[in-house]
């Protein structure tokens, strides 16, 4: 069992997972420094994020393979409504809509505590890392319940919100992280019994909320800085895509406030659900066979096969 970090929505509350179960007797000082040498930081906003082994290199657990989404629910919402989807090739497919923001609603439908690793185009909606899911920071969803994913995690206090673009304006090549654009993926693992245990004092965060007050005063959508990835871009230049604006990718748009919070939370270490969601535009789906191409008016043929010798009318019209 490794320790955990996972993501709240009250303010957003993040949650650690301690490796090892503590057992109810007595705990020694040396398993009490063992414990907090092994935490992990964890934050949430009214949702829950669990970052699972952040701060210590423990090997990562051999998962048992999910067979099913666990009965988990995820659905991609533009304007408050779901996104109609698509079952084809073993998988889930949305038409994206260029242009338009949309949210992730995330429906918990066990009676426990889960931690949800959420990433959007291969990367961690939290902190845009590319891990494990077991690694990953993570959002917690209380017994039964729904949380919503409007965008990236800036910040303790801000999100940047989610919309349809294309590869070339999205987030993941302004980053250089453009391998996995177009997929939505959710990994969820249950919580264990929980163990009271206070975080180590987490680094900075590249934003801290003084910086945060001064941006959210600048235009709702200002550029991300050059510089920012260059470093990520020229490492992994010849192993990066290069973007290709006829198909679907997420921005990163307009400053929203959202809060979290950051707590300790012992996760299960193998998932008990497991969702991917495809996304592309309709000619993008059209050629993948997911749905039927539209015709702006009937085959010749077509037209002639519907032909019909009689209808009610007395005289003949006028040409």
């Amino acid at each position: 069992m490794r320790e955990t970090f996972t993501l709240h929505d009250q303010p957003n509350v993040i949650a650690q997972n301690v490796e090892g179960e503590m057992k109810k007797t007595v705990v020694t000082v040396i398993s009490v420094i063992g414990l907090l040498l092994l935490g992990a930081f964890a934050f949430s906003t009214g949702k829950t994020l669990a970052n699972v082994g952040e701060m210590v290199n423990v090997p990562e657990p051999n998962p048992e393979p999910v067979v099913s989404d666990g009965g988990f629910e995820i659905e991609v919402l533009v304007n408050g409504t779901p996104l109609e989807e698509y079952a084809a090739r073993g998988r889930r497919y949305v038409e994206a809509l260029e242009g338009e923001e949309y949210e992730i609603r995330v429906h918990n439908p066990l009676g426990v505590r889960v931690a949800v690793a959420l990433s959007v185009d291969g990367m961690n909606t939290i902190d845009a890392r590319r891990t494990s899911a077991w690694e990953a920071s993570k959002w917690v969803i209380e017994p039964y319940g729904t949380i919503t994913i409007n965008g990236w995690q800036m910040s303790s206090s801000r999100t940047r919100r989610f919309y349809f673009t294309t590869e070339g304006d999205s987030y993941g090549a302004k980053i250089g992280q453009t391998a996995n654009l177009g997929v939505i993926s959710a990994v969820f693992f249950r919580e264990n019994r929980p163990i009271v245990v206070v975080p180590p004092q987490r680094p900075p965060r590249p934003y801290d909320d003084r910086v945060d007050r001064d941006e959210e005063r600048r235009s709702d959508k200002e550029p991300i800085s050059p510089q920012a990835g260059s470093s990520a871009q020229s490492k992994n230049a010849e192993t990066t895509p290069r973007p290709d604006d006829d198909y679907a990718a997420t921005g990163i748009g307009r400053n929203v406030r959202n809060d979290v919070t950051w707590i300790n939370l012992n996760l299960e270490s193998h998932p008990a659900g497991d969702i991917t969601i495809r996304y592309e535009y309709h000619d993008s789906l059209v050629r993948l066979g997911i749905i039927p191409r539209r015709y702006p008016r009937p085959d010749a043929l077509r037209r002639r096969e519907g032909s019909t010798g009689f209808e009610d009318r007395r005289y003949s019209p006028e040409p």
